[in-house]
């Protein structure tokens, strides 16, 4: 295998969503003694999910598995109403790491049912994303994932609306919205895109190389929605060999001339680097910038008062100040990256 060059995207991996629900169940693994609950997967990887796994903490994919009292984390991806009631209901402290741009379509979605829309929402099926922002309102929304879907609504009573899973790939959300707008010109659009920001820089910055490059790795796994997108621009982009892997023994032995690599919003950046050390590029790496991400999502406001009450229960107990051990204004400097390279 003689790979010359790598071309490396920038921006990839985690973005400020994940980063702040690995950090916020992180801090809940050092606050409560195991176990430690988290419905669905903290974010779409394996490496990540496996690195929380050895701290203790039970994934449940439904919130009556988790004991009465026990201290319960929410998925990133969003929840349902219904399960969030349910979870509060079970008495236990129940902190909810949901990602901003994920709250901002729930509320679209709440919005838009109580003014009378009919909404049409683009998504996966079976997706916790989407699972979660449809509960919001059952009764108004129409799952679309094909323009066969969109006919389907043709005669139905309006108003519509368009909202959409943020983590699609850009051709397909706008594929459907053109012919979403094409079947129903008044059809409601939110003022900014629901795409997340980090979804759409990644795959700008692949669709720069893409043409490039003789062969794409996007890292990350089958179950992450955004990485599945990538891989779907590095096609679209004009990329005949396309490889989505975990991590680098999912690399065959083959590669050679020019090698894209990216990684989805939910892969770490670890994962990366073992990839470019396998790949060993005669002429080196290039980082390739299209934009420079620069957000970031504080800790959820249930858990910035339980570091609180807890650094000053400590303050009362020890009787020396500790607000360093539970500063939250050093929480943008504190990376995930450090949460998972800790022993």
């Amino acid at each position: 295998m003689t790979v010359q060059r790598v071309l490396l995207a920038a921006p990839r991996g985690f973005c400020a969503g994940v980063e702040k629900a690995i950090k916020a169940l992180d801090w809940m693994t050092r606050i409560f003694e195991p176990p430690v609950y988290c419905y669905h997967e903290i974010v779409h990887n394996r490496f990540v999910v496996d690195h929380f796994l050895s701290l203790g903490v039970i994934f449940v994919d439904d919130v009556s598995h988790v004991p009465a009292g026990a201290p319960l984390m929410l998925s990133a991806h969003g929840t349902a109403p219904d399960v969030i009631a349910r979870a509060m209901a079970a008495g236990g402290t129940v902190i909810d790491a949901v990602c901003p741009l994920v709250t901002k379509v729930h509320h679209e979605m709440k919005v838009r049912a109580r003014k009378g829309y009919t909404v049409l929402y683009v998504g996966h099926e079976g997706h916790e994303e989407a699972v979660g922002t449809m509960a919001v309102a059952p009764d108004s929304v129409h799952l679309i994932q094909t323009t066969d879907d969109i006919d389907a609504l043709r005669g139905h009573e309006g108003p519509f609306a368009l909202l959409s899973q943020t983590t699609l790939s850009m051709d397909e959300w706008h594929h459907l919205r053109e012919y979403a707008q094409d079947v129903f010109p008044d059809i409601w659009l939110p003022n900014r895109s629901d795409l997340c920001f980090a979804t759409t820089n990644r795959q700008g910055a692949l669709r720069t190389l893409a043409p490039q490059a003789d062969v794409v790795v996007v890292i990350g796994s089958a179950n992450s929605s955004n990485t599945v997108a990538l891989a779907k621009a590095a096609q679209a982009a004009g990329c005949e060999r396309v490889l989505r892997v975990n991590g680098v023994d999912e690399l065959p032995a083959d590669l050679s001339g020019v090698v894209a690599v990216t990684a989805g919003a939910s892969a770490p950046e670890s994962l990366v680097q073992d990839v470019l050390r396998f790949l060993n590029p005669v002429e080196g790496v290039h980082e390739v910038y299209v934009t420079v991400e620069d957000e970031y999502f504080p800790p959820p406001p249930e858990l910035r008062e339980l570091l609180r009450t807890t650094g000053a229960l400590l303050d009362v107990m020890i009787g020396t100040p500790r607000a360093s051990l539970f500063d939250v204004q050093g929480d943008r400097e504190f990376t995930a990256a450090q949460v998972l390279s800790a022993n």
